[in-house]
């Protein structure tokens, strides 16, 4: 990219994020190693600033908590952050993806070829365009099931549902999400503010699982 040029899409990435350099898939695969975190959106490749202590620790606590419940009921794998998901020609690597075990087969070495079935995003505040705006449209387009979108920030979570091709807001009720794509699995939203976080064993003996 010359100079003194724009990408169209760099007012909505933000300029900390967005390196201008357009690269092929080939290029993002062997570009992106375990001490990257990158994506390929819109042939340009967006590499995230650090995550802040607190996105790290909501991010484990999370991905503790979906990971036993899931192994639990044997219903797929629940991936963190460094596996990225392909949806035609571009890649993402959400903080958190579900994928339910009829589609463990989309699961390569290197990335989940297809949308996974739960997304998780955890917002930066440079980044809340990205995940509010451009993701959630090419999650809704490529069928993605459900996504969580989390800002640790301002405390507010906002759920989504596919219903007929289009993400519907799923409404928080008496303070609690409950999941439709991980039948059974629910969530106290204040869990996720809480300073420190709740204990991880505390929260699944709530959700029974020991």
């Amino acid at each position: 990219m010359s100079k003194g040029k724009v990408h169209p899409t760099q007012e909505i990435y933000g300029p900390a994020v967005l390196t201008g350099i357009p690269v092929t898939e080939e290029e993002y695969l062997e570009i992106c190693d375990e001490d990257l975190k990158a994506e390929l959106i819109g042939g340009v490749l967006v590499v995230s600033t650090p995550a802040s202590v607190r996105h790290e620790q909501l991010q484990g606590f999370l991905l503790t908590l979906l990971r036993a419940y899931v192994e639990a009921h044997n219903l797929g794998m629940v991936l963190g952050s460094r596996t990225p998901m392909r949806l035609k020609d571009e890649y993402f690597e959400p903080d958190i993806l579900f994928v339910a075990r009829d589609r463990l087969e989309r699961l390569g070495e290197v990335f989940l070829d297809g949308p996974a079935d739960l997304v998780i995003e955890i917002v930066s505040p440079d980044l809340r365009a990205l995940d509010r705006v451009i993701k959630r449209q090419v999650y809704e387009k490529h069928g993605v099931r459900e996504y969580w979108l989390l800002d640790p920030e301002r405390h507010s979570a906002t759920f989504y549902l596919l219903e007929k091709n289009r993400f519907e807001e799923v409404p928080i009720q008496y303070g609690i999400y409950r999941s439709m794509v991980l039948p059974g699995f629910w969530l106290k939203v204040d869990w996720l503010w809480q300073e420190p976080l709740p204990p991880v064993l505390e929260v699944l003996r709530e959700l029974g699982l020991v």
